[in-house]
């Protein structure tokens, strides 16, 4: 017979390189370990952690998915960083490849999770309750009273350890128990008999279906990122909007989009409305409400009247149209030499401050001998500052001013490389009216309804004012304002709202409901009398367990119509 080879006289065995041996797992193996490692809770926390700390650039970056003018604005503002902030994805994050990667990686975890868990658990509620321990004095929270000999119950039959048993089975049963009989071995002279009890499994019915659910809303925003789109729109006052995807200013489809997804709509922006605080001077000019008045024509041509306000969005078409930003859109109209009318329109403006200071570029291709482009400021309560230079100090319109500086040359358009309406290359042009002006010809300042000459005799440029005849001294409504609007459609968003609230109650579900399981043994004596143990069980902390165990036991003493003593 061989000895063992940790025996005192067995030979030592052979050194195997660093001295351990340690198996061989191969590419089973790994695969096996690293799928472990994923599907394990701790991992799925960790990744939902992740992917909320992975949310927050889309909060401090302007995303192109929802403020395509912001991103652009960016760009203009920080010319050597963007670029790079740009190849890390954080202006499309929430499309990013990180993004995406932890997205998904989160949704295999918890599957990978949820699954083994589910059928254990359904293996769990299919099980019987387990047997009773022989010593129920063991456990934390333990009673035991008995019954005299001979001791009768409310109807006058007298109490067994069977009667015992039932009229405790009974009474666990209907408080919710899961309850199962058992026969144990005599003690003290006498056979025992128990009911086993468990109740609380939907603590972990919560607990799966919060998990579950968060699965549901994953799978639910990524459908619903595939089939939906967002698109963005600016609108003047006056202009219409169709539900076509050429209209939009930029559109953002999902993956599995397409264009009969587009419900046939029309909306014009009838007004918009903007309040500012007066009366508290700490807060003087800051915007209290803004509000939208527009029509909306169905596809059979019926119109509705609807408002726009901000977190209030209009719901048509399975789309929701929120009001993002607004500002305002001076109209200029530039005439030829001759008079003749070679551009006329209302230029949306980008705000650059609380007061809506604005920056504006007008382009003029064609009609002129030369090309013109125009970089504009907007004041819409003009005032001169100390140091000389122009500034708004009120967003309302108080004494607007227009002021001008002129390029002529080349707009870098005629080759068909796209360009952007609020940015202006002057590379190839001239400056004839502005600071940099070799006629040094200051730029051109218009209050509305004004008209200059171009200099160089190329023309005019008329700041017109688009206050009615009736009332042409009415500022508010000599220059016209544009809402910028957010078209969002998600078919999923009524599944992720449910998703949500089944999260919220199985988390509430497994936080709430104890898990115990409940013993109650009678025991025949050798004088006749009885003795009736009450013990309990707790899965996890449960400071109402022992409160719990008295609770039945005094119960099951009433049931059984008499005054137990210990």
């Amino acid at each position: 017979m061989s000895r063992p080879s940790d025996h005192i006289d067995s030979p030592a065995p052979s050194p195997r390189g660093d001295g351990v041996a340690q198996p061989r797992l191969g590419p089973i193996g790994y695969l096996r370990f690293f799928w472990r490692q994923l599907t394990s809770m701790r991992t799925a926390l960790f990744l939902l952690l992740l992917l909320a700390i992975a949310a927050v650039p889309g909060s401090l970056f302007p995303q192109r998915s929802s403020d395509p003018n912001g991103v652009t604005l960016y760009f203009s503002n920080n010319k050597g960083l963007a670029p790079a902030l740009d190849k890390l994805q954080l202006f499309d994050v929430y499309t990013s490849a990180w993004f995406s990667a932890i997205y998904l990686l989160l949704f295999i975890s918890l599957i990978g999770c949820v699954i083994p868990r589910t059928i254990f658990h359904a293996k769990a509620l299919a099980s019987p309750p387990p047997k009773t321990p022989a010593r129920l004095e063991r456990l934390g929270a333990f009673s035991a009273f008995e019954v005299a000999p001979n001791q009768t119950d409310a109807a006058g039959n007298p109490i067994t350890a069977a009667s015992a048993t039932e009229a405790a089975r009974a009474m666990l049963r209907k408080s919710g128990y899961r309850v199962k009989l058992f026969d144990g071995p005599e003690s003290a002279g006498g056979p025992a008999l128990s009911v086993s009890s468990e109740r609380g499994y939907l603590r972990e019915t919560g607990n799966l279906v919060f998990h579950i659910a968060l699965i549901g809303i994953l799978l639910s925003v990524g459908i619903g990122g595939g089939f939906g789109y967002t698109g963005q729109k600016v609108l003047v006052t006056g202009q219409a909007f169709a539900n076509v995807r050429l209209t939009y200013d930029s559109f953002s489809p999902g993956r599995f989009f397409t264009d009969s997804a587009l419900v046939p709509y029309r909306l014009i922006l009838n007004k918009f409305t903007a309040k500012y605080e007066e009366q508290n001077l700490n807060a003087y000019g800051q915007p209290i409400d803004y509000t939208a008045n527009v029509t909306t024509y169905d596809e059979a041509g019926t119109p509705t009247k609807a408002v726009i306000k901000v977190n209030d969005p209009l719901r048509i078409g399975g789309n929701e149209i929120y009001l993002l930003g607004n500002g305002y859109a001076p109209s200029v109209t530039v005439r030829d030499p001759d008079g003749k009318v070679v551009f006329s329109e209302a230029v949306p403006f980008l705000p650059q401050d609380a007061n809506l200071t604005s920056i504006g570029i007008v382009k003029v291709p064609d009609g002129l001998s030369t090309q013109l482009g125009m970089r504009a400021f907007f004041y819409p309560t003009a005032s001169k500052t100390s140091a000389g230079t122009f500034a708004s100090t009120h967003p309302d319109l108080r004494n607007p001013m227009l002021s001008l500086v002129l390029y002529t040359g080349d707009l870098g358009i005629n080759k068909g490389a796209p360009k952007s309406v609020y940015s202006l290359d002057t590379d190839k042009m001239t400056e004839i009216a502005g600071p940099g002006a070799a006629s040094r010809t200051s730029a051109l300042r218009l209050k509305p309804g004004e008209t200059t000459q171009i200099p160089g005799g190329l023309g005019s440029i008329t700041f017109d004012n688009t206050a009615p005849r009736s009332s042409p001294n009415n500022l508010e409504q000599s220059v016209p304002r544009f809402a910028s609007l957010d078209v969002h459609r998600d078919p999923t968003q009524g599944w992720v709202l449910f998703f949500a609230i089944c999260v919220l109650a199985g988390l509430l579900t497994s936080l709430f409901i104890p898990r115990r399981r409940v013993w109650v043994k009678a025991i025949e004596q050798q004088d006749g009398s009885i003795r009736l143990e009450y013990a309990g069980l707790a899965r996890g902390e449960d400071p109402g367990l022992e409160t719990a165990v008295a609770d039945i036991a005094e119960r099951h003493s009433r049931r059984l119509g008499l005054k137990l003593t210990s």
